[in-house]
């Protein structure tokens, strides 16, 4: 039986703008609070892993420098939006090869130093240029996708923004959600078009700062709390698309996701939450599928009865999700599990789910001429 990997300790910042704030001050605070959260001295972990995006080189020493950890052992990971989960799979292997038996991963991004607007395209990508100048962005590839549901499905446009409505009502729970205003269907819906089908309250805020940390370690927790495990950890890389492939597939969130349950032995029927990446409405519906949670074209019908709500038989972004609480991209996979740690140790105030015990997390990342998505990261995590 492999070792058990234990989630000691979390802690994030509040994620909005934090232009006027060093990455460093940012950074430290999520890492400290962690550590405190975990009953330890920052001394005590025997390596950092730090996940970013945009902040250059050599970025963990530099936010790190000024603790005094003295020759501690730093990775740094980018793996676009999949880069905080990508740091926890990555700590969990050096702690089950017995390398160490206390890490910190922490997350962090400075989004609104890049001035907002969207993502800037992978500049090394052989076809970056040609995608650019078809106007090829992160929205109109997931607005093509939502135009394709709707037209193959039948459904009308608002059941896309029914997922907007739900995970913003979710993000006025959380005080460390970016907005926190609830928003009605209508709202959603006459907001100004992005790419159509997608509104502009259907795609999550681009100008978001933030950071997020977690505690990994081999030691049984003795504080009382439930011990929350990592039962599975799972990251894969897309693969060569062919042309007529459906891209409503959304095959390496279901590849990764179909891995995670064969590795925790668990199944889509025992989920109690789940924070998934909703950077805008359509992706959360075709997660739904690829989770295993519906059939084809039937993720709406859950939102209207209520299933992926708070108080529904399994709550999907409790947290608002990216949609309210924002995406500071490197931050973003471990926010997603100091969120679902919150949930099964009921301490998520204020937006508690009743009893969970499995909870998992999902974040995709990297848009790439050719494939699904450059990278797709699963945990599933239990008391």
């Amino acid at each position: 039986m492999a070792q058990d990997i234990f989630i000691s300790g979390v802690a994030m910042t509040p994620f909005g703008r934090h232009d006027q704030m060093p990455m460093q001050a940012l950074a430290q605070d999520a890492v400290l609070r962690a550590v405190v959260d975990a009953g330890l001295g920052v001394q005590a972990p025997q390596a950092f892993y730090c996940a970013n995006v945009y902040g250059g080189m050599i970025l963990g020493q530099t936010l790190l420098r000024d603790l005094g950890l003295s020759g501690v052992p730093v990775y740094n990971v980018e793996n676009a939006c999949a880069s905080g989960a990508t740091g926890v799979h990555l700590a969990r292997h050096a702690l089950l090869a017995g390398i160490y038996d206390t890490v910190v991963v922490f997350g962090v991004e400075m989004l609104t130093k890049l001035g907002g607007g969207t993502i800037p395209l992978q500049r090394n990508d052989y076809k970056t240029e040609q995608y650019a100048a078809q106007g090829m962005t992160l929205p109109t590839v997931y607005a093509m996708r939502g135009t394709r549901y709707l037209a193959e499905t039948g459904h009308s446009p608002s059941v896309l923004g029914e997922i907007a409505v739900k995970n913003r009502r979710h993000g006025t729970l959380n005080p460390y959600a970016q907005t926190r205003t609830a928003v009605t269907l209508d709202e959603v819906m006459g907001s100004r078009m992005v790419a159509d089908p997608l509104t502009l309250l259907q795609c999550c805020p681009s100008a978001v700062d933030g950071a997020a940390a977690v505690v990994l370690t081999t030691r049984p927790p003795a504080d009382g709390r439930p011990a929350v495990r990592i039962r599975a950890s799972v990251v894969q890389s897309g693969r060569r698309e062919e042309d007529g492939d459906d891209i409503l597939d959304a095959e390496i969130t279901a590849r990764a996701t179909r891995l995670a349950y064969e590795e925790a032995g668990l199944g889509p029927q025992d989920l109690g939450v789940i924070e998934l990446h909703d950077a805008f409405t359509i992706g959360e519906l075709l997660y739904y599928e690829a989770f295993g949670l519906c059939g084809r074209g039937e993720g709406p019908k859950l939102v209207k009865d209520g299933v992926t709500a708070l108080g529904g038989r399994v709550p999907v972004n409790p947290s608002g999700g990216l949609l309210a609480k924002g995406h500071p991209l490197g931050a973003t996979g471990v926010a997603q599990m100091v969120e679902v740690v919150w949930q099964l140790q009921g301490r998520a105030e204020g937006r508690q789910i009743d009893n969970p015990k499995v909870g998992m997390t999902q974040c995709t990342g990297g848009g790439i001429a050719g494939v699904d998505h450059a990278a797709s990261a699963v945990h599933i995590l239990s008391i």
